[in-house]
């Protein structure tokens, strides 16, 4: 193969010192083939188009706002999610007082036996916790179907301080009918009259209520809610830590006549009782909830 020409060609301008060569054939340089798409020739800048954007976003950002202030204003449901008894009753063990959930004093007019008057003072309030701590396995087992968000407790003693009362409150995860299918299993099965479904006692040391345990257990009731995702339930015994070898539940033993011991030291009514008006606050807390009051 003979010897290759790199003389310039006539007329051509030499590369600046150091420059990439690029390789000469024939001749003449190697032109690469064109293969992107000729864009669009882009018209020129309209000086009023910046303002009128400009007043565009000032126009959408006040209205959005006069919306927002108008909803406040005038309380438009609308513009908040809406609450129901069962989102606002499954939140009440965080976000209500426990003053409120168990007051300090409890009113029970004509809830004794025979219609007498009863004041309940309460003794402590248990940490909120899961459900093992407060209920049989059992008992979890039952109630699993509704399952349990958290559980919420308090002791309280009578007036004259022979009688000491755990009441406590399930919060499930449960919607409207899963409680309306445990509430018609409880009725069927008449499963709040069984022993071995009996709440667990919540016995607070230093206070009259410190041998409040398993074996004082002497009337109970549990009792599901259909309108709130609730549990409540209430257990009762002796002050002084007696043993008791048959409870009895809270309906049988506050039929007329008594006469089981439990029965006529007013057990169940202490229990009943209590509940009732543990149950009673908490429906009112929830429909203040849902419906505040204007």
């Amino acid at each position: 193969m003979g010897a290759v020409d790199l003389t310039p060609a006539p007329g051509a301008v030499p590369p600046p010192p150091g420059a990439y060569r690029v390789p000469a054939r024939y001749g003449y340089p190697e032109t690469p083939v064109e293969t992107t798409t000729r864009l669009r020739p882009v018209p020129p800048r309209q000086r009023w188009r910046a303002p009128l954007a400009a007043a565009c976003v000032v126009l959408g950002l006040g209205l959005i706002g006069g919306a927002a202030t108008g909803a406040w204003l005038t309380g438009d449901s609308s513009a908040e999610p809406t609450r129901t008894p069962y989102t606002a009753g499954r939140t009440v063990w965080h976000s209500v007082p426990v003053d409120t959930l168990f007051p300090r004093t409890l009113k029970g007019t004509g809830a004794g036996p025979g219609g007498t008057n009863r004041t309940w003072t309460r003794l402590a309030v248990a940490a909120d916790s899961g459900c093992s701590k407060g209920l049989d396995p059992l008992l979890r087992t039952t109630l699993r179907s509704v399952g349990c968000e958290r559980m919420v407790r308090a002791t309280y003693t009578d007036s004259t301080r022979s009688a000491v009362t755990t009441v406590g409150m399930v919060v499930t995860e449960a919607d409207a009918a899963g409680m309306q299918a445990l509430s018609a299993r409880f009725t069927e099965q008449k499963l709040a009259a069984r022993k071995d479904l009996m709440p667990r006692t919540y016995a607070p040391e230093g206070t009259v209520a410190a041998g409040f345990g398993d074996r004082q257990r002497a009337s109970w009731t549990v009792r599901p809610l259909t309108e709130i995702p609730v549990v409540v339930f209430a257990v009762s015994g002796f002050a002084d830590a007696r043993t008791v070898a048959e409870p009895q539940p809270a309906d049988a033993a506050t039929e007329t006549p008594a006469t089981t011991d439990i029965a006529q030291a007013g057990l169940g009514h202490e229990a009943k009782g209590i509940a009732d008006r543990v149950e009673r606050g908490l429906r009112t807390t929830v429909t203040d909830l849902v419906e505040p009051p204007a």
